[in-house]
């Protein structure tokens, strides 16, 4: 192993020829990468306002512990939230109290953890396989397209998927090394799973943990595990979890039952929460995910992985980012709970691959292998230009007429990119114009996501910001405010107060939280007409569809069973206040 270390420390820092200028270091390539990506990442991310439900989700819980000053117990619309752990709420309550409540300031936490993930692949793949591995690994990361559209919305995957990555790329460095960086970087595994736990639960060290065991079994690699300094490591990883799970136990005494049982056991092993997708969902996400490099990919794992599996220990450091990769996607395509942002942290190690197997075939332009991934690339490019183009135009795909005709204009204009590249990037490499393809091609695809950042407003689903404006400029001290058959987790955002709800729970925790029981904010439809006609004022926001009183409304809920849409109602008043393309906000009293 000391011979091997002392080749890649050759390998890393080559002894320049007379005359030839010397590899610029690690630090002037993170300094580049982060001005160039976080250019991209931060382009336009303050646009749209916050989407439902779960842009205004992550946002108002942040905003309800500023509120209150409570940072331990999660709250969502008042109600105690107990689905995740506070690491990313923290994050972004630290952006609202230090650049108030703008868009950019609730989704910047993301963007700058897919900037670290980005330099953080790009560090690995520079260490493990040297400079133009490490540059295109990065690049691969954040040029994928799901990694990409990941790094714009407020969730808490982006995340725990860097964290995650964090962890795993610790712990793949660390067993290269001895001395004080193998305990560096042994440290950096257990506080980065320690800070994976802290955001989205027990997973965030159970499936590093699970990947790291299994390779060690599998490819018996027992050997360079030790030390793993672990008496030392335990101690920091509780010092960094352990506390908010005692805190938040000590005050809260059902919390345990509902976090462990429900959002852990259950959510793996039920289809309680209605996630529910076929065993191959995965497969074709991973594949467009990864696009512009999708045809890497094989080329990538066949080049990483050669001689197979009778070799497999002389390759047992590729077969770990393989078995990385693999094992999240099995383990997530066995879950009875399955989304796209799920698969995110299959990204950074096929990202390392494709690195550097993308950088020892550029210098071979000529490589049979390297011209099939940029057919690959023309294809992909064409068909979702034409998909793209079908959508807009095609009736019936998109929701609305009207969503549609916004969509319009840039989302040709994206199309138009797509085509224009698919057709000159294969073009070029014929004609053997390698540097104008590799323009042509980051060109495309930078012009495509800013575009698509762009299109950003349009796809999301409606919110109700502007409803939270009108609401806010006509509400009075003791107005009471319900949303009707939903809530709008931006609507509460957007006016800084708890709203009640009519005939809907959802995801709200009432069950389990007394106070928010007995508050009287959660009524049905009859409690709702009762106090309709009494002489408080009462406000309400609802979807267009849950209380039109057009004859096709009335006969879809006839046809489910449903009461009479609300303005359907015999004797049913209402003062319209406002309205946006799918909601209204009315109110008993003018």
């Amino acid at each position: 192993m000391s011979g091997m270390r002392a080749a890649e420390s050759n390998r890393e820092q080559p002894v320049p020829a007379p005359g030839r200028p010397a590899v610029p270091g690690p630090w002037s390539d993170l300094a580049w990468l982060a001005v160039c990506f976080g250019l991209l990442l931060f382009a336009q991310l303050g646009d749209t306002p916050l989407a439902n439900p779960d842009e205004g989700r992550y946002a108002e819980i942040p905003r309800e512990m500023v509120a209150t000053g409570d940072y331990v117990t999660p709250r969502l619309n008042g109600v105690v939230y107990f689905e995740k752990p506070p690491l990313m709420y923290w994050a972004v309550a630290g952006m609202l109290q230090v650049f108030g409540p703008a868009e950019w300031a609730m989704r910047a936490p993301v963007a700058l953890f897919a900037l670290a993930g980005i330099l953080l692949t790009y560090a690995v793949g520079r260490r493990c396989h040297g400079r133009t591995a490490g540059l295109a690994a990065a690049v691969v990361l954040g040029g994928s397209l799901l990694f990409f559209v990941l790094s714009r919305i407020l969730l808490l995957d982006m995340a725990m998927s860097v964290l995650m990555t964090a962890t795993l790329f610790c712990f793949h460095l660390a067993v290269r090394e001895s001395g004080a960086r193998r305990r560096w970087l042994f440290y950096g595994l257990y506080a980065s799973a320690a800070l994976a736990t802290l955001t989205k639960g027990l997973i965030g060290f159970l499936l590093p943990g699970a990947v790291m065991f299994l390779w060690l079994l599998i490819f018996n690699q027992w050997r360079r595990l030790l030390p793993l300094y672990l008496p030392s490591g335990i101690l920091l990883f509780l010092a960094i979890a352990a506390p908010w799970h005692v805190l938040v136990a000590q005050r809260n005494p059902e919390w345990a039952s509902f976090y462990f049982v429900r959002e852990h056991w259950e959510r793996f092993t039920t289809s309680t929460h209605e996630r529910t997708a076929p065993w191959w969902f995965f497969g074709p996400i991973v594949l467009l995910g990864l696009f512009p490099w999708t045809g890497c990919l094989w080329g990538a794992l066949k080049s990483a992985l050669r001689g197979g599996w009778a070799r497999r220990h002389e390759n047992a450091e590729a077969w770990f980012l393989v078995t990385w990769a693999a094992f999240v996607f099995l383990f997530f395509s066995k879950s009875q709970s399955k989304l796209i942002p799920y698969i995110l942290p299959v990204f950074p190690p096929l990202a390392v691959l494709i690195g550097a197997w993308l950088a020892r075939h550029w210098h071979d332009r000529a490589s049979d292998a390297l011209r099939w991934a940029l057919r690959v690339y023309g294809v992909m490019a064409s068909a979702l230009g034409a998909a793209l183009i079908v959508v807009l135009f095609k009736p019936g795909i998109i929701s609305t007429p009207e969503q549609a005709a916004a969509l319009r204009p840039g989302g040709m204009a994206a199309a138009f990119v797509l085509l224009i590249g698919a057709a000159f990037v294969p073009w070029l490499v014929g004609r053997r114009r390698w540097r104008f393809a590799g323009f042509a091609f980051a060109g495309s695809i930078g012009a495509f996501y800013l575009l698509l950042g762009g299109l950003q407003d349009s796809i999301s689903r409606a919110g109700t910001k502007d409803l939270a404006r009108h609401f806010q400029a006509q509400a009075r001290p003791g107005d009471r405010i319900f949303h009707y058959y939903e809530f709008f987790h931006d609507f509460t955002f957007y006016t800084g107060r708890p709203v009640g709800t009519v005939a809907w729970i959802g995801e709200l925790e009432v069950d389990i939280d007394p106070v928010a029981r007995t508050s009287g904010r959660f009524i049905d439809r009859n409690e709702l007409l009762d106090q309709w006609t009494g002489p408080g004022r009462i406000f309400v926001v609802a979807r267009k569809r849950h209380v039109s009183p057009a004859p096709e409304a009335i006969a879809a809920a006839e046809r489910a069973g449903e009461p009479l849409p609300l303005f359907a109602v015999p004797g049913f008043r209402y003062h319209l206040l406002a309205e946006s393309p799918g909601h209204y906000l009315f109110s008993n009293q003018p």
